[in-house]
C-alpha cells in the first residue's frame, strides 16, 4: 500500500497593516483624552515622516526607517516651519546644506520620535506592530554636522563641465562661484551683493557685507557685517565686470527669491542638482568653499594674524582677549588685502567666464 501523500503546507496567511495615518487617527488624533496641542504636534510629525517617505502599512516601518527619518529631521533648517513651505522635504534640506544653514537641535528630533514612539505603544500592545522602532535613540543636542571644504581634483572637475543650465545665466553661475573661492562668503551673502556694496576703500575695490534697511537682509552675525579687499583674479575676470555699474540694484540680478525670502532659491537648487549629476559627494556643498578658504588661509606660510582671517570671514574672533571686537573695525585694509590675495589656486579649478 502506497504511503499517503504528504499533505500540501498552506503558506501562512498574510497579516495585512493597516497604514501609519489609520493609526495615528485610531489611537490619538481621536483620543478625547488627548490635549489640542499634542494631536496638532503629532499630526505634524505624521505629516513630515509621510511626505518624506509616503503613508506607509505600520509593520514596514522598520528601524532602518526610522534611522532615515532620524536623519532626515536632522539634517532640517533650523527656519523649517517658521513660514510658508511649498518646497519638498528634500529639496529644502538640500538647499540648507548649500547655504550651510543651522539645523534643527537634537531635542526637536527627540519631540518628534516621542510622539511616534507614544503611537507605537498602542500599536505593539494591539499587535500591530511587533516592536517599537522608535524607542532607544540617542539624541545628542550638541551634535554637529562635519563638512569639509573642497578637494583640488573636484573643483576641477567643477570648472571644466560646463554649465548648460537655463535656471541663472552664465555669468551668475560662474561670477557666484568664483566670489565664494576667492572670498569665503556665505551663499546668501555673496546672492545680496548689491551694485553700492562694491566700493573703493583706502584706492581697493572691496565687497562690504552690511544690512539692507529696505528689505530687512542682514548678514548671519553682527561680524558678519565686514569689508572684503576684492581678489585680483575676481578683477581680472572680463565677463564678471564687478566694478561697472549697469544701473541694477543686485550684482546677480537674474536670482530669484524663495518663499521664506531667501535671495538666490534659483541658484541653490541649480548648483545641488548639478553637483549631484557631477557626483560630487553629499558632503561638499556650496558652504564648503568657506571652508577650503579657512583652510588654505590657516596653512599658508605668509605672516597673516589670526584676527585678520576671522575678520575677512566674518567670524567671531578666534581670541577673544578684551577688546578684541573693538578692534576688528579698526584692521587696515591692506591688512585685510594680504589676507584675501594669500589665496590661491591651480589654474585647472578657475571656472572660465
Amino acid at each position: 500500500m502506497a504511503p499517503p501523500a504528504p499533505e500540501e503546507r498552506k503558506p501562512a496567511p498574510k497579516i495585512s497593516s493597516p497604514l501609519l495615518s489609520t493609526m495615528a487617527e485610531r489611537f490619538i488624533y481621536s483620543d478625547k483624552t488627548k490635549s489640542g496641542d499634542t494631536i496638532k504636534a503629532t499630526q505634524k510629525t505624521v505629516g513630515l515622516f509621510i511626505e518624506a517617505f509616503g503613508d506607509m502599512p505600520v509593520r514596514q516601518i522598520t528601524g532602518n526607517v526610522a534611522g532615515e527619518f532620524f536623519d532626515l529631521l536632522s539634517s532640517l533648517p533650523a527656519t523649517h516651519g517658521k513660514g510658508k513651505t511649498v518646497l519638498p522635504l528634500r529639496v529644502i534640506i538640500a538647499q540648507a546644506q548649500e547655504r550651510g544653514l543651522e539645523t534643527v537641535g537634537g531635542k526637536t528630533v527627540k519631540n518628534h520620535f516621542s510622539r511616534l514612539s507614544a503611537l507605537w505603544g498602542h500599536l505593539v500592545k494591539r499587535d500591530f506592530a511587533d516592536k517599537n522602532p522608535w524607542a532607544g535613540w540617542d539624541f545628542n543636542v550638541t551634535r554637529k554636522i562635519v563638512r569639509r571644504g573642497w578637494t583640488d581634483g573636484e573643483l576641477a572637475l567643477l570648472a571644466r563641465t560646463q554649465w548648460s543650465g537655463t535656471a541663472v545665466s552664465h555669468r551668475t553661475w560662474a561670477g557666484i562661484i568664483s566670489i565664494g573661492m576667492f572670498t569665503g562668503m556665505r551663499l546668501g551673502e555673496i546672492c545680496n551683493l548689491r551694485r553700492q556694496d562694491i566700493e573703493a576703500i583706502d584706492g581697493a575695490p572691496c565687497f562690504h557685507v552690511r544690512p539692507h534697511p529696505e528689505d530687512g537682509w542682514s548678514p548671519k552675525t553682527s561680524a558678519g557685517t565686514r569689508i572684503i579687499p576684492i581678489h585680483s583674479s575676481l578683477l581680472r575676470m572680463e565677463g564678471l565686470n564687478l566694478v561697472e555699474d549697469n544701473g541694477e540694484k543686485y550684482l546677480f540680478p537674474d536670482l530669484t527669491v524663495s518663499t521664506s525670502g531667501e535671495q538666490g532659491d534659483n541658484f541653490a537648487r541649480a548648483f545641488s542638482k548639478h553637483k549631484k549629476r557631477l557626483g560630487l559627494p553629499e558632503a561638499v556643498t556650496f558652504h564648503s568653499f568657506r571652508h577650503t578658504v579657512s583652510t588654505k588661509l590657516r596653512n599658508q606660510e605668509a605672516h597673516i594674524r589670526e584676527l585678520w582671517i576671522d575678520t575677512v570671514l566674518g567670524h567671531e574672533a578666534s581670541h577673544k582677549s578684551q577688546g578684541t571686537m573693538n578692534y576688528t573695525s579698526g584692521i587696515e585694509v591692506a591688512n585685510l588685502k594680504q589676507v584675501i590675495e594669500a589665496l590661491h589656486y591651480p589654474e585647472e579649478c578657475i571656472i572660465p567666464f
